[in-house]
């Protein structure tokens, strides 16, 4: 189990993982994908700030940046084993694992779930919260192997 970790880069991932959290906060911010993603959920956009406690924002926010910074880990851990059994990575190399990664593991892998998950069944609207979300995914996951290959 050691040489899974041979290849393994502790700084590009935590790097990887920020660069990943801001990149959500953005894709997802109120002059982005945000008022068009709760239209499409079905919901209203605030119009006023959203009061919560200290718990529910440590848990939205911290719950976010762990859920990238396991994805980015596990992206890193599959490149370092790639790397063990002799195939180079570089920037561009990381980041096409990190967009194959991404779209054919986790956004494929979530699509039956949000089309079944619309209420109303409403599928096209499914489909348009799916890109919007999995698209946010695939900028991040393509970007962190990147970062990853660059510092391979």
């Amino acid at each position: 189990m050691t040489y899974l970790f041979t290849n393994f880069n502790v700084l590009a991932v935590l790097v990887a993982s920020v660069v990943s959290f801001i990149i959500g906060a953005v894709w997802f911010g109120p002059k982005t994908f945000y008022p068009v993603w709760m239209k499409a959920l079905g919901r209203e956009v605030p119009t006023e700030r959203v009061k919560m406690t200290g718990g529910e924002t440590l848990l939205m926010f911290g719950g976010t940046y762990l859920a990238a910074l396991i994805q980015i880990t596990t992206l890193a851990a599959i490149i370092s084993l790639s790397k063990e059994s002799g195939a180079n990575f570089d920037a561009a190399n990381g980041a096409l694992f990190g967009f194959i990664f991404s779209v054919g593991l986790g956004a494929f892998g979530s699509l039956s779930h949000r089309m079944f998950a619309q209420p109303g069944m409403k599928v096209y609207k499914s489909l348009k919260v799916w890109l919007i979300e999995v698209g946010q995914d695939v900028v991040c996951l393509t970007l962190a192997g990147l970062i990853i290959g660059a510092w391979a």
